[in-house]
């Protein structure tokens, strides 16, 4: 298998201005996947991730929707299909992390994580559905959270989240079987940067990895091209947990 096993394969990443979005569409891009790189707002983080494709040689295009307005993303995707003639690939990494006291959540906090999470990869897999159905190796690659499995104080919005994008991913799995295979990657425990507006989450202190560091956005992005490509055939409904071993099951 050649470095370009994605050659001729069109990629739509979700959230992929920064972080582990962006090195998603980049290895996509390495692979050989045209990509679209979406971002909710910011256009100038997107375009500098498709700017970093195309200066080594990929092909990418920036398309700026909020998962959640199904609307802008029907006209994504139309313009991804436009410029690219199909979608082969979807990755749902858009999400929106916050911590808050169950006793303090306003149901408009609850809401507005989980329509991030599941709503956004609800109406990104419908819109490109048509799509995926017409490629002879489609994939959709869900991303999750270390969350979703050992629990968290003050995420619970966040935790039920990612736990129904594991169901998500599951009953997809089972009724496009044959057709289109659909994957999860959980990363845990990332060495990634974050906002001053958002401190480290509380139970990050008292987690460890059994390989002694921190995750990267490389390593998700690695896994995720994987279950994208050829090699990962006989792979569907299953949930990769990529956490150094912080947590085993």
């Amino acid at each position: 298998m050649t470095n370009q096993e994605l050659a001729g394969r069109v990629a739509l990443v979700t959230g992929a201005g920064r972080n582990i979005g962006s090195s998603i569409a980049r290895s996509l891009a390495r692979a050989g996947a045209a990509v679209i790189v979406n971002a909710r707002s910011n256009e100038a983080e997107a375009q500098t991730v498709v700017r970093n494709i195309e200066g080594n040689g990929g092909r990418a295009m920036a398309a700026i929707a909020d998962v959640i307005d199904a609307p802008a993303v029907e006209r994504m995707v139309d313009a991804a299909v436009s410029r690219f003639g199909g979608i082969d690939i979807l990755v749902n990494n858009a999400a929106t992390r916050a911590e808050q006291s169950f006793a303090r959540m306003t149901l408009e906090e609850w809401r507005k994580i989980l329509g991030v999470v599941l709503d956004g990869a609800f109406v990104c897999t419908k819109a490109c559905l048509p799509h995926l159905a017409q490629s002879d190796a489609a994939s959709v690659v869900n991303v999750g959270g270390l969350s979703a499995h050992t629990g968290a104080a003050h995420r619970a919005h966040v935790v039920t989240g990612k736990a129904g994008l594991i169901g998500f991913t599951r009953a997809l799995a089972h009724e496009f079987a044959g057709q289109i295979r659909v994957n999860m990657v959980t990363p845990g425990l990332m060495e990634t940067p974050r906002p001053p507006d958002q401190p480290e989450p509380q139970h990050h202190s008292f987690s460890k990895t059994l390989v002694g560091r921190r995750g990267t956005p490389e390593d998700i992005a690695e896994m995720v091209r994987f279950l994208a490509g050829p090699r990962a055939a006989f792979i569907t409904g299953q949930n990769h947990q990529l956490n150094g071993g912080a947590h085993l099951r």
